[in-house]
């Protein structure tokens, strides 16, 4: 249950940097802000977002689990995500 809860908190917060990346990303296709249409930027984000946790389904390399079961730590997992920064 520790495995899945490391994962699920990796995912996670993978999902939401990508659903932001792709939020700001669509944002300069307008003019002007009042030009976005947030409805489509909105849903192009939460695609990602989907994509993003299927994709982590294969595994991630912030959570490496070892063979003889060594859980990672929130440490591990902050030391990970700032080296992928």
């Amino acid at each position: 249950m520790k495995k899945y809860k490391a994962w699920a908190k990796a995912a996670g917060i993978r999902a939401v940097k990508t659903m932001a990346q792709t939020a700001v990303a669509m944002l300069p296709a307008s003019a002007t802000i009042t030009a976005v249409d947030w409805k489509v930027v909105a849903g192009t984000a939460a695609l990602a977002g989907v994509a993003s946790l299927l994709t982590s389904i294969k595994g991630l390399p912030e959570v490496s689990v070892e063979e003889d079961d060594v859980e990672p730590t929130d440490e591990d997992i902050e030391e990970a995500e700032s080296e992928v920064k």
